[in-house]
């Protein structure tokens, strides 16, 4: 491989991640912050924030809100990273991009909730299906989708 396409194909990786996570994060605060009223913008990155800093990223201000939105993307760009390194490895990833997205996103959904979020400091609430499937469906449409479309380009 070229080191033209490794760039290439680092660089798609990138924009895909940076896609994906501005359209979900952005998603996330129009939602709960705007529509919903159940938390502030700040609050809102200041909970991504918290897997890692517990519940000292609440008294965190400014600073911490921002290193929760820098996680926050380090996120989207892992799961883009993952979706591109199966893309060439797995056929059926080419053939339907949208059940593709669908499923990744779902996969997704499930990883953070199921298994990196019960591991964090972030503080846990028991599972509620209507706010679940919620966020399932942003993940998808924010994350999953986009990231299955630019992939096949």
């Amino acid at each position: 491989m070229s080191a033209y396409s490794v760039a290439s194909r680092v660089n798609a990786v990138l924009r895909t991640g940076l896609i994906a996570g501005t359209l979900d994060i952005l998603t996330a605060i129009i939602v709960y912050a705007f529509i919903m009223g159940k938390v502030t913008p700040v609050r809102l990155l200041q909970g991504v924030a918290s897997g890692v800093f517990g519940m000292r990223a609440f008294t965190g201000g400014i600073a911490m809100a921002l290193t929760g939105l820098v996680f926050h993307y380090a996120i989207a760009l892992i799961v883009t990273t993952v979706y591109y390194l199966l893309y060439p490895r797995l056929p059926f990833l080419h053939k339907q991009w949208v059940l593709s997205g669908v499923l990744f996103g779902t996969v997704v959904w499930l990883v953070m909730n199921l298994a990196v979020l019960p591991l964090s400091n972030f503080p846990q609430a028991p599972l509620r299906w209507a706010p679940a499937l919620s966020g399932m469906a942003i993940i998808i449409v924010m994350i999953g989708l986009p990231v299955a479309y630019r992939a096949r380009r």
